[in-house]
């Protein structure tokens, strides 16, 4: 869109606007004084695209801090100015920006990589790094103010903006249930695009329109009449077709325009759900149906949350007819989809509310979501609350990955040789270690061998290499393939490795088998090779049955290792209930002390939140009878225990140590060093604090890959 270049005036006129009355003063002050001071800025778009902007955005019930965002995004010298006094003042304004300064990486992507089929990637993507959902009604506003203009641009110019559409705005104003913005992006889209059918349709609706609008008029009177008859009060409108929906019925159905049932429609609107079903009986009383032509949306709403009723009969003089019937509140949520909260968030009902929460999580669900025709009206389970990570390909290819992911999950989900042969990764252009976490929008190169295999120590849960079960279940496969010796050597040598590190080395394996479901020694090293059994679970229970054979001192594990308890607390209760898996909720990740409630999902047991957590209320809202009592265990869980460290005597180690001993939420009671004469190596011995042995373990793995760190494990 060529840019208009304005006055320090153009503020003013903006300001002017009836769409911007509902920005308060001191935003009005820091717009202003922005503009003043960036008198020669360039806007993005010209003042009468910035201004239909405004007016969609007023018409979707947008606040001040909408508008206030909408105007300063399309000057950025503005937005350089006001932005520190809008995190001052007004952050959320300031949020806003950064919202759509984000869509503009998913902008730049389309455009790199148009017609490469990753609309639905970059749809995912676009509300990954989007935070605030009032962003997006910003976005969709501008497209369709954009798109009402683009008949002066350049022709390529103007397809690049219409495809961009057809691709991102339009299904996304369809899945938040927009359907107001929807059709008109829908429309000019495929009229940019396919101009030539768009026009065929337009003058097919055209030659009989004024015959179609007298029928509707007579419609409109038989049923007002009806429906008055039985003590109905009811408003009936007709209903306008959209070229693009006409099309695409028209495609699905294989059918002429002349056979379409919706070409006459009407739409009937009443105060509640009885009613709808009460008008429904009357319309099937006056006229003829067609059974095959009937959805009841209320009853089984659309993924977007739309709710109506929609019948086809046989109208006056035998001709098809559509008729919809749904609430006037209904009609506004299928006008205004998330919107429709601005306006008519006072006065609503409890379900009108927990509608508007189901829209929000679903809109969480969707990027989880591959099949178009899925349901996503089910409940919103705490395991939906988890985000998705959407990493690129360096060609721009959207990746989806579970929350934690890391480049060996990334290389895993792009092919399974690829991972096997993973040796290294560049986020961002950047190397970084195999068990980074990525973040949505980071761009993911794998550094990959000629020829090479997976290690075993991916599979450790403890160092962090892979966070997808998927991922870990390929690199079972490959080592499912060894023979068995193999497997017995390799979970023998990692066994051993993480139990001299933890100081058990002599510890008799025997004992504890039964844990494990296995018969022999050999089996448990097989179990550990394949990554069944983790080395840091064997560990665990050799600890905790010599801390059971030993005196009464509750300590990590004996008296001679110099483990002693600190105050912490660990271990969750729920009360009257015994036998429940129980586990900290990734939303809120409540510590403990704090306050803490629990509810019982479907699937996986009881999930511990915060009381103040917004997924929690919603959750509760809906169900409040799986809410259970949950308290934070007495059993302390706190020690400090002695580690000792084999390193080559070099710059920044000690900084390189205590900074990831704070990283992993340990701390430092006291450190020693003595050097090595001749050897370049220094002997440390650090006192720390860990949570419990699990925490100790993965310390000392990760202390043992730091840079020259040539031995980290437990002091005897």
């Amino acid at each position: 869109m060529a840019a208009t270049p304005p006055t320090h005036a153009a503020i003013d006129a903006l300001l002017a606007l009836p769409a911007a009355s509902a920005i308060t003063p001191g935003l009005r002050e820091t717009l202003r004084a922005a503009a003043t001071a960036n008198s020669e800025a360039t806007l993005r778009d010209p003042l009468p695209v910035l201004a239909d902007t405004l007016a969609s955005l007023a018409l979707l019930g947008g606040d001040g801090e909408v508008m206030a965002a909408a105007i300063l995004h399309v000057a950025p010298e503005w937005r350089e100015k006001a932005e520190p006094a809008l995190q001052r003042e007004h952050p959320a304004v300031a949020a806003l920006l950064e919202g759509q300064r984000a869509a503009n990486q998913v902008w730049a992507l389309h455009a790199e990589h148009a017609g490469a089929g990753n609309s639905e990637g970059l749809r995912r993507l676009l509300l990954a790094i989007v935070r605030d959902l009032r962003v997006v009604p910003i976005l969709l506003a501008r497209q369709l103010a954009r798109l009402r203009a683009a008949s002066d641009l350049p022709e390529a110019e103007r397809r690049a903006l219409a495809q961009l559409t057809r691709d991102i705005h339009a299904p996304l104003a369809n899945r938040l249930g927009i359907w107001q913005l929807k059709w008109e992006l829908e429309d000019l889209a495929f009229r940019h695009l396919e101009p030539e059918t768009y026009q065929r349709i337009a003058r097919l609706l055209d030659e009989k329109r004024n015959d179609r609008q007298r029928y509707i008029e007579r419609v409109k009177r038989d049923l007002q009449s009806a429906m008055k008859a039985q003590g109905l009060a009811v408003e009936v409108a007709g209903r306008p077709k959209h070229i693009y929906s006409i099309w695409k019925k028209m495609q699905k159905k294989d059918v002429p325009f002349g056979e379409l049932y919706d070409l006459r429609a009407v739409r009937v609107l009443v105060d509640d759900v009885p009613a709808c079903y009460a008008a429904l009986g009357v319309v099937h009383a006056i006229w003829t149906p067609i059974p095959s032509e009937f959805d009841d949306y209320i009853a089984r709403p659309k993924r977007n949350d739309y709710r109506s009723l929609h019948t086809a009969v046989v109208g006056p003089d035998g001709k098809t007819l559509e008729v919809q019937i749904r609430t006037r509140e209904m009609h506004a949520q299928a006008e205004l989809g998330v919107a429709a909260h601005w306006r008519y968030k006072e006065g609503r009902s409890a379900a009108a509310d927990a509608a508007l929460d189901r829209k929000i999580g679903w809109m969480r669900r969707l990027l989880e979501q591959r099949d178009d025709n899925a349901d996503l009206m089910g409940e919103i389970d705490a395991e939906l609350i988890e985000d998705r990570i959407y990493a690129l390909t360096p060609r721009g290819e959207v990746i989806d990955l579970p929350q934690g992911a890391t480049p060996l999950d990334f290389a895993y989900h792009v092919h399974t040789e690829v991972g096997h042969r993973c040796r290294g990764a560049k986020v961002n252009g950047r190397i970084v270690p195999l068990d980074h976490k990525l973040r949505s929008g980071d761009r993911v190169e794998i550094l990959t061998a000629k020829t090479g295999e997976p290690r075993r120590d991916w599979l450790v849960a403890a160092n962090g290499f892979l966070a997808s079960g998927r991922s870990r279940d390929k690199v079972r496969a490959w080592f499912h393939k060894l023979d068995r010796a193999r497997n017995v050597q390799a979970g023998k040598e990692l066994l051993d490795k993480e139990l001299k590190r933890l100081g058990l080395q002599n510890a008799e394996l025997a004992p504890v088998l039964a844990k494990f479901n296995v018969a022999s020694v050999d089996e448990l090293h097989v179990q550990v090779a394949l990554g069944d059994v983790g080395p840091h679970q064997v560990g665990r229970a050799l600890h905790d049955l010599e801390r059971d054979q030993a005196e009464p001192a509750p300590v990590l594990p004996a008296p001679s290792r110099k483990v002693r308890k600190t105050g912490a607390t660990s271990g969750l209760t729920v009360q009257g209930v015994g036998n429940l898996l129980v586990q900290i909720a990734r939303c809120c990740q409540p510590l403990p002390g704090e306050p803490i409630v629990g509810y019982l999902t479907r699937a996986r047991g009881v999930s511990v939140h915060r009381p103040d957590c917004p997924a929690f209320l919603r959750l509760a809202g809906k169900q409040p009878q799986r809410v259970l009592p949950v308290e934070w265990g007495g059993t302390s869980g706190g020690y400090e225990v002695d580690v000792q460290l084999l390193a080559l005597d070099r710059k920044w180690l000690l900084k390189d140590l205590t900074n990831l001993i704070a990283q992993e939420n340990a701390h430092v009671a006291d450190i020693h060093s003595q050097a090595e004469r001749g050897s370049g190596r220094i002997r440390l011995r650090l006192r720390l604090r860990v949570a419990d042995f699990g925490q100790l373990s993965t310390l000392l793995g990760k202390l043992s890959g730091l840079p020259g760190v040539e031995e980290a494990r437990r002091a005897g």
